[in-house]
């Protein structure tokens, strides 16, 4: 029953913003609302009506030592790396003032908002994807001993769930490195939670490696408006 709520739930909720980004494409902040509910109410109907316990005891993010939090920072300081390389040496391949001008047309980031769109991109962002596709996802499948399904699984729907962020803006190679990478990064997030069994770890992962991307949109954007 619980693996099943897993697995039917999460496919219909990564299908619908995949659908919601590719097909209705509606402004930044719609889709923000709609990722949030569908993100929240997922683990939280599966943590009250199947688990019959508390948020806090699901999904509390708990420190569990040094040795966990300097492999968690080491992995986003290499994810961080790796995104900035990877942008030098596919920059000729990126339409990069197309991209720069969809962020700007949708009202992704404005001069206004853009230290709060960073911010909620990097923390509150992050943590969202943590607690679906690591926490609900990747932690309660390997916790029910599918231990290679939920390394998969998870990983693969993270990919899926990007790539439907981003498809219009880069070429079929592009996008096809792009995913083996992103289920890659699922397959070391998942890693990371298994140390401690929440998902403190793979959060200051995450948050590291959105900082590098928001560096790399910010200065996109800024060539835009200045330009």
């Amino acid at each position: 029953m619980e693996r099943k709520f897993i697995i039917l739930s999460s496919i219909l909720v990564t299908l619908a913003l995949y659908l919601i980004n590719q097909v209705v494409d509606p402004n930044y902040f719609v889709k923000s609302v709609i990722k949030i509910a569908l993100f929240l109410s997922i683990p939280y109907i599966h943590v009250k009506w199947i688990k019959k316990s508390t948020l806090r005891e699901v999904y509390g993010i708990r420190f569990n030592g040094k040795r966990h939090f300097f492999y968690s920072v080491l992995t986003g300081m290499t994810s961080f790396a790796t995104i900035v390389v990877a942008f030098f040496l596919l920059r000729e391949e990126l339409s990069l003032d197309s991209i720069a001008r969809q962020v700007a047309e949708g009202n992704i980031m404005t001069p206004q908002s853009i230290i709060a769109v960073g911010l909620y991109i990097i923390l509150f962002n992050s943590l969202l994807e943590e607690i679906f596709f690591r926490g609900f996802i990747f932690l309660n499948l390997y916790e029910l001993k599918h231990k290679k399904m939920a390394y998969l699984y998870s990983s693969i729907l993270f990919g899926i769930y990007h790539i439907g962020i981003f498809k219009s803006w880069f070429n079929d190679q592009i996008i096809a490195l792009s995913l083996f990478g992103l289920i890659g990064i699922g397959l070391v997030f998942g890693r990371l939670n298994t140390h401690n069994h929440n998902i403190l770890n793979s959060w200051i992962a995450h948050a590291l490696a959105d900082l590098a991307i928001m560096l790399i949109g910010l200065g996109m954007f800024w060539s835009i408006i200045n330009a």
